[in-house]
């Protein structure tokens, strides 16, 4: 993806998180406004990130990912009002687990925030290998999530 993309992709996440509301409930029609938005917002975030691997893999210049990784921390903070009570249906990929442990949900997210947080901060100010060892543990945080409150990928 070029930088310009990054922007637009970046927008988009933005904008896929405006199903919640500052309080954290939805303001979405329905249970199934609520899912759609988040799926699609989840695969604006996958983009995000595999565009950040290639510069990491690449040993590009990082500073041009802050906003990216500020649009990955913000949906993080968003992920726990995408999942309100009674959006648990198909297609959902969401196990019962968000509703069951939602204070672990509510942690895991959290963690995820606070990575992607870091990762901007060294993507400002251009430190390769700092954003390179921060993107590892950003992954880690998005999929301890996924381990514990989503349904295996059989797409993968």
């Amino acid at each position: 993806m070029r930088l310009g993309t990054w922007g637009l992709a970046g927008a988009a996440l933005l904008l896929g998180t405006a199903v919640a509301s500052a309080s954290g409930k939805p303001v979405a029609a329905d249970a199934g406004s609520a899912i759609a938005g988040r799926q699609a917002a989840f695969r604006m975030s996958g983009a995000l990130f595999n565009g950040m691997k290639g510069i990491v893999e690449r040993g590009d210049d990082v500073a041009g990912q802050a906003f990216a990784a500020r649009s990955l921390a913000g949906w993080a903070k968003a992920i726990p009002g995408m999942f309100p009570a009674g959006s648990d249906g198909a297609p959902s990929n969401a196990l019962p687990t968000v509703w069951s442990d939602r204070a672990g949900f509510e942690a895991k997210a959290a963690d995820y925030a606070a990575a992607a947080a870091k990762l901007a901060e060294l993507a400002k100010a251009g430190d390769k290998a700092g954003f390179a060892a921060q993107f590892g543990e950003v992954g880690k945080t998005c999929g301890a999530c996924h381990d514990g409150y989503r349904k295996p990928d059989e797409h993968r």
